[in-house]
């Protein structure tokens, strides 16, 4: 197999990467995430003109219409950054949800905007705080003559601020999970910022909101294995990026030892220093193969759950290795390391823990009776 990437691939690789060095210097990157206004709405325009949101769709929806590798090569740029905003969430995981679940008048009307970037859809699913699953949906939707009533708050959702639309799981009365599209205006939401050592996440309380039946995704609400779907061509996605952070935080860090002097010598010559630089490698590379096999085979599910499990846990365990090597400097928030590791924390847990990948693989690869 040949695994380098094509031309068409390695111009995308330098669009974004150019992109990346323009539009997201370090020093105005780390303000964002330090001020945790990580929704920079010039972002989205310019990712909307390069084709980045809704990449993988068909271009009769506004979609670019190109290869999962092809947005894994993008996004793992993008994590260089790490460019912030909703890229991920609306471009690609809401994008892929709206074309799994939706009619095809409803494509032709929600999908175009999205891409523009005009509409910026996010996902707010899951109830129970560190928790994923269907298990976890408990808003409530009744109905009512006119359409139905939702109730409910979503404890972790990530891009909150940025949305003009929510894509929501709730619990039908019936006790089925159905999904719909909820103004992010609509009288009854409120949107909360989480403090801490989170970025980007807030906790979205939906009070008696008004919905129109139309708003349903689909003619019935979709299901739970559509967003299983969506999920299986996203979630590489997301993956990609975190390499690509983690790949930047092993860089930065590798220089800094490099040019860091101690006791009349260079740290890179401690082996301790050494110790982490490998670790911080090991990492990386254990998420770089996961990631791209999932893509090469992405028939096989357990690929999928172990690209974001390993990925997940690489950025996550790459920074905090980082971080023994920065030791002070690297936690000044002024520096890049604070605005990788806030990330690494907030994504850790997104979309579902490693430890809950973990066991989706080892059931796909192994199914229970």
């Amino acid at each position: 197999m040949d695994l380098a990437l094509t031309e068409d691939q390695e111009m995308l690789k330098k669009v974004a990467a150019d992109f990346v060095k323009a539009e997201v210097p370090a020093h105005q990157m780390t303000q964002w995430y330090k001020n945790k206004q990580t929704f920079q709405p010039q972002l989205m325009k310019k990712a909307a003109e390069l084709g980045w949101l809704g990449m993988m769709l068909p271009e009769e929806y506004g979609g670019a219409g190109v290869s999962t590798m092809d947005c894994a090569v993008v996004f793992e740029e993008l994590g260089h950054g790490p460019v912030p905003g909703p890229l991920f969430t609306s471009g690609i995981l809401s994008a892929q949800m709206i074309y799994e679940a939706c009619t095809d008048a409803q494509r032709k009307a929600l999908l175009p905007p999205l891409c523009a970037g005009t509409s910026i859809v996010v996902p707010a699913l899951m109830d129970k705080a560190a928790y994923w699953g269907p298990e976890a949906v408990e808003t409530q939707l009744s109905k009512t003559p006119t359409g139905y009533l939702m109730s409910g708050t979503k404890r972790f959702v990530f891009d909150a601020q940025a949305a003009t639309s929510f894509l929501c799981a709730a619990r039908s009365e019936e006790g089925k999970v159905v999904f719909l599209l909820v103004d992010a205006k609509n009288p009854g939401i409120t949107v909360t910022p989480h403090v801490g050592f989170f970025v980007s996440v807030a906790e979205v309380k939906f009070d008696k909101v008004v919905v129109a039946a139309e708003h349903l995704l689909g003619s019935s609400g979709a299901s739970w294995a559509t967003l299983e779907a969506a999920l299986d061509k996203s979630l590489p996605i997301l993956s990609a990026y975190q390499v690509g952070a983690t790949q930047e935080v092993f860089d930065i860090t590798c220089e800094y030892t490099n040019s860091r002097v101690v006791f009349g010598q260079l740290i890179g010559r401690f082996q301790r220093v050494q110790d982490h630089c490998v670790d911080i490698s090991i990492n990386l590379d254990m998420a770089r193969w996961a990631t791209y096999e999932a893509i090469w085979r992405m028939a096989a599910r357990a690929g999928v759950h172990e690209a974001k499990a390993t990925a997940s846990d690489g950025y996550y365990h790459g920074t905090n290795y980082a971080h023994m090597v920065w030791a002070g400097p690297g936690t000044d928030y002024g520096h890049p390391m604070m605005a990788h590791s806030v990330l690494a924390h907030t994504l850790y847990q997104y979309l579902g823990t490693p430890g809950h990948h973990k066991r989706l693989m080892m059931d796909a690869l192994y199914p229970r009776a």
